[in-house]
């Protein structure tokens, strides 16, 4: 099982599209999604395929949220699907076997029926408290990642108000992969944040 590491999420950010996946692909980013649900669809493609023009032949793996038909049309890498998005099978069916797929879950139940369908990777939480999402889902806390940790046989993603004040929480709970989306997209030093970021997790991932 390969781990990602830090896992980028594009909300809402400061900088251009571009200019973070450039930051991405300078830092070996592995996952870079983009997930901006007050879009209409024309402009999320127009934002796909632009970033994808800079990932592409690269070690960063470029996401599309929610949404098989604008992952396809974009040539993302990986799909990431939401518990209340279209059904992982049917999925597939419009993007076919060279797109990967993740899975959103946010209880110990939905992580052991998400592993059913063979995904290649979850996300959990929220960890903590988040504002990111418009409804968000109860938090899990980090008892439960330890838990989801234990039988989880493909890389889980934790997220959710997560920041450098609690990511040390989050790391000493098991995970590998750690994604923050405000402190990294309210920032125009991107670049900085992510070096530090990845030291704190390479930190943990030796011990």
């Amino acid at each position: 099982m390969k781990n990602f590491g830090l896992y980028i999420i594009i909300t809402k950010p400061v900088l251009s599209y571009k200019r973070i996946a450039e930051i991405c692909v300078k830092n070996e980013i592995e996952m870079l999604q983009l997930r901006e649900k007050h879009l209409p669809d024309s402009e999320i493609v127009k934002i796909g395929r632009k970033i994808k023009s800079v990932t592409n032949g690269t070690k960063t793996n470029f996401v599309i949220n929610d949404r098989p038909d604008i992952a396809a049309l974009c040539e993302a890498d990986y799909l990431h699907l939401g518990q209340n998005d279209i059904d992982i099978n049917d999925a597939r069916k419009i993007i076919g076997n060279n797109i990967r797929v993740g899975i959103s879950t946010h209880s110990v139940e939905q992580a052991k029926k998400a592993l059913e369908y063979n995904p290649d990777y979850i996300g959990f939480g929220p960890i903590f408290p988040t504002i990111t999402k418009a409804i968000p889902d109860p938090v899990t806390g980090t008892q439960s990642l330890s838990h989801v940790l234990t039988f989880a046989n493909v890389p889980v993603v934790a997220l959710g108000g997560i920041f450098p004040e609690n990511i040390n929480e989050v790391l000493k709970a098991g995970a590998k992969n750690v994604a923050l989306v405000r402190y990294l997209m309210e920032t125009k030093d991107l670049d900085i944040k992510i070096k530090e970021l990845k030291l704190i997790i390479q930190k943990y991932s030796t011990l």
